[in-house]
């Protein structure tokens, strides 16, 4: 299936946090929250500690999973046969769909103040492309997909009996 192969991408979300970054981030939110927490209590607020501590908690589980998503993978490949996507989840779960590219179209919907949507259609079947991009990466995308599906249908032959010989 390689030599079959017309278009390979692998998405992975942008995350810009490495494991150390997110600590010390959590560290410095535990500081803040900290000294807010001792504010409150030196001035006879004490149940706004309790608050504080699930502050922390909360940003802890939050971070935690935004991290572990960033785990997630999307592969689109581009075969004369099909359109080939498969997420693999943060889990190792996987999830795969194909849809033939003789019927294939691509559309990028614009959302005004938020992300634009990638769809691949096929009659009436319509599944989202790149989730976790950016507008800019999403837009690339479309056209290096888009390209390809180009060469796909429109092939170019080359046929030695056709050309113009040099001494003519």
């Amino acid at each position: 299936m390689e030599s079959n192969l017309l278009f390979r991408a692998e998405l992975v979300p942008h995350r810009s946090l490495s494991p150390r970054g997110l600590n010390l981030l959590l560290a410095a939110v535990a500081v803040m929250c900290g000294l807010n927490a001792l504010v409150f209590i030196l001035l006879g607020a004490w149940p706004v500690a309790g608050f504080s501590g699930i502050e922390i908690l909360l940003a802890a589980i939050l971070f935690r999973l935004n991290a572990r998503a960033a785990k997630s993978t999307e592969i689109i490949t581009l075969s004369h046969d099909e359109l080939h996507i498969e997420r693999i989840a943060p889990d190792g779960s996987r999830r795969a769909a194909a849809l033939q590219p003789a019927w294939l179209q691509l559309r990028l919907e614009d959302r005004p103040g938020r992300t634009p949507l990638l769809l691949a259609t096929e009659r009436k079947r319509r599944i989202e492309l790149a989730r976790d991009l950016g507008e800019d990466e999403k837009r690339s995308l479309t056209e290096a997909l888009s390209a390809a599906l180009e060469r796909l249908r429109n092939p170019v032959f080359d046929n030695p009996q056709l050309r113009v010989a040099d001494g003519d």
